[in-house]
């Protein structure tokens, strides 16, 4: 069950408590909350893609009668949701692995940890290439591995690594792209998918998707720069006890939420600005400018999405907020579950192997099937919870971690907490 603690205690050393290696780590409510918040954020945005709208041609898209309605809904998007909840998702796995190296010490901690990633890059694989291609859990296994010789550097070099491999792709974009194979254009590429996913036929759905899986992990090789800034930015809060205590750092949180809109918003308005400022101004308009702007641009997720976090964590610290806030522990404690299940259930709406509702009606039964599933996740999970007390891909995870099962029904049902 997750631990309530009321907001203005001041709780001892969480970092000393965390090292005790017990079968059953604490759990922190606040942790589980944010996660919970973050997943309904990555569903709104995968969703996009998983109903095939973001698949279909511009042209297309621009035809349609909701047309007017998708763009507004875009760009609300795109200010207010894309690479921002993905970017707190992940925070909190670097975050989760801190805490994890931390209670399990030495040669025994390490190996365990080690199979937990392996478990994590099996659950990545079956999902990205049986299920949805954009999966992102391999990609976690795989930087959580690197992670862990970074893991005693000093918090200042972690803060420093995270912010440098942030904004690095634009830099090593031409290397790495002479490195790899030729890589199609991703406009042929959705063109194919779109064409399999349209077929109701499982082959031909299944190999539509082993092929964009297999174009993503080349095109999206930047995405191993993007999870590893933020599984540092999580391990450097994670050591730092942020989540853990954020009552005695109520202060930093406060500056990082801030801070973080600040100057979101200030690069998020220099992105709307450059292309004319830039025109503006030709002696300005050369290709160092240009590759300082895009490097600029990386950094605006994470300081929104550093700021989302804070902001959430802060407003759980008051129990007028916290009752309405959560309702989200449940899912969190679920996440892997309920992430797997998002794609399930993607698939099974919106591709012709299954209601075969496809993008065509626009983004408006995109929402509404985003609000219906989140909602029904909520409650799903509170049922499971006061029954078992893992959701079922956590338990086999565990399962792998720890070499032995773990138990999974609760001894008597009891209410899950809220």
């Amino acid at each position: 069950m997750s631990r309530r603690v009321h907001p203005h205690a001041k709780v001892r050393s969480q970092a000393g408590a965390s090292r005790l290696n017990t079968s059953k780590p604490p759990r922190y409510e606040v942790i589980d909350a944010l996660r919970g918040f973050a997943l309904a954020g990555v569903a709104l945005v995968n969703l996009r893609w998983l109903s095939l709208y973001e698949m279909m041609p511009k042209a297309t898209r621009e035809a349609l009668p909701s047309a007017g309605f998708d763009a507004a809904a875009i760009s609300a998007m795109s200010v207010l949701a894309d690479g921002k909840f993905i970017t707190v998702f992940s925070l909190l796995f670097g975050l989760g692995f801190a805490l994890q190296l931390d209670r399990d010490e030495g040669a025994a901690g390490v190996h365990r940890y080690l199979r937990r990633m392996l478990g994590l890059a099996l659950i990545g694989l079956l999902h990205g290439y049986f299920i949805w291609w954009g999966d992102i859990l391999l990609t976690y296994a795989v930087v959580g591995v690197v992670l862990l010789p970074l893991r005693h550097l000093p918090d200042r070099a972690l803060l420093a690594i995270a912010l440098a491999v942030a904004v690095l792709p634009p830099l090593i974009s031409a290397p790495v792209r002479a490195w790899l194979p030729p890589i199609p254009a991703g406009k042929e590429v959705f063109a194919q998918a779109l064409q399999a996913f349209s077929m109701p036929s499982w082959r031909e759905f299944l190999h539509g998707n082993i092929a964009v899986a297999n174009w993503a992990r080349m095109a999206n090789w930047a995405l191993v720069c993007f999870v590893l800034s933020r599984f540092l930015l999580g391990y450097w809060a994670g050591r730092k006890g942020l989540l853990q205590d954020p009552w005695r750092h109520r202060a930093l949180l406060g500056g990082l939420c801030v801070g973080g809109v600040v100057l979101g918003l200030v690069l998020m308005g220099l992105a709307e600005v450059q292309a004319s400022w830039r025109a503006s101004h030709p002696d300005l308009d050369t290709r160092a400018v240009k590759l300082t702007l895009r490097m600029l641009a990386r950094l605006e997720p994470i300081a929104l999405g550093v700021a989302y976090a804070a902001a959430f964590v802060l407003a759980f610290s008051h129990p007028r907020m916290r009752r309405w806030l959560s309702p989200f522990a449940a899912v969190g404690r679920m996440a892997l579950t309920h992430y797997l299940l998002q794609s399930v259930v993607g698939v099974a709406l919106f591709y012709a192997i299954g209601l075969d509702l496809g993008g065509e009606r626009g983004l408006a039964p995109v929402l509404l099937a985003w609000a219906l599933l989140f909602a029904v996740q909520v409650r799903v999970s509170h049922w499971w919870l006061s029954r078992f007390q893992y959701g079922p891909v956590e338990w086999l995870w565990r399962w792998t971690t720890r070499g032995a099962r773990p138990p999974f029904r609760r001894l008597s049902p009891e209410p899950a907490a809220a």
